[in-house]
């Protein structure tokens, strides 16, 4: 399958029945702050450019962040901290994510995630994650030209390394433990994907400066590096 075709799978899913009436609750209770909003309330697909170099794996969406715009990163304090480092380096169109239709544009990036539904308090299970995981599996084989990918976070990384595992990837060094930085190469034939590990850009790992924006612009310009390419396009 295309990306648009997963991405069509993805939002029509419902492996999880659980996930999909906590998404529609929330969607349908919303937030003080957003009462006056329309709620995507279903798995988010991924977003961004299909002929990536470069694939971005994070957690899963927040409830009232990409639950509520329908944009993996949007509307939250997490992608405040991504989409402004994906500009600095070159991936993003603009610093600003506010919603499907504010113009934004990823240039040989995509972002995704470990799960697709809004879990409660943010902490898919592993049963979870399993279902999810071939989604994740099928955009990984989509993307033709992937060469760099990031895990942000613990479980964004695992799921790019059980990927790349599942597909027959060696590992160059062997898979490493998590750690902001950490790095290996999956090789198969003549491909080759660069493997990265970095701090998710929630709120605990930002405002407590766990991780920094300097700590942040080094993972994307490393990605950066790998490509070859060195300045904004």
């Amino acid at each position: 399958m295309d990306l648009n075709e997963i991405s069509a799978a993805v939002v029509r899913c419902t492996r999880c029945p659980e996930l999909r009436a906590y998404a529609a609750r929330v969607a349908r209770d919303r937030k003080r702050a957003h009462r006056d909003e329309v709620y995507w309330g279903k798995p988010v697909p991924a977003f961004g450019d299909p002929r990536a170099r470069v694939v971005l794996v994070g957690l899963a969406p927040g409830a009232h962040g990409s639950n509520r715009t329908g944009r993996p990163f949007t509307g939250d304090a997490s992608g405040n901290f991504l989409y402004p480092a994906l500009y600095r380096a070159g991936f993003a169109s603009q610093p600003d994510a506010i919603s499907r239709d504010d113009g934004l544009v990823l240039r040989d990036c995509l972002i995704t995630a470990a799960a697709r539904c809004a879990p409660p308090k943010n902490k898919p299970t592993p049963g979870e994650l399993r279902k999810c995981l071939p989604y994740l599996a099928e955009e990984f084989e989509a993307l033709g030209r992937l060469r760099v990918a990031i895990g942000l976070g613990s479980i964004g990384f695992s799921a790019v390394l059980r990927v790349l595992d599942g597909a027959g990837f060696a590992f160059d060094p062997p898979r490493p433990r998590f750690a902001h930085g950490a790095e290996c190469a999956a090789t198969k034939g003549r491909r080759r994907i660069v493997v990265i590990a970095s701090y998710h850009p929630s709120r605990q790992n930002t405002n407590t400066g766990k991780l920094t924006e300097p700590m942040f612009d080094a993972i994307f310009s490393r990605a950066n590096a790998v490509l070859g390419r060195r300045t904004k396009p």
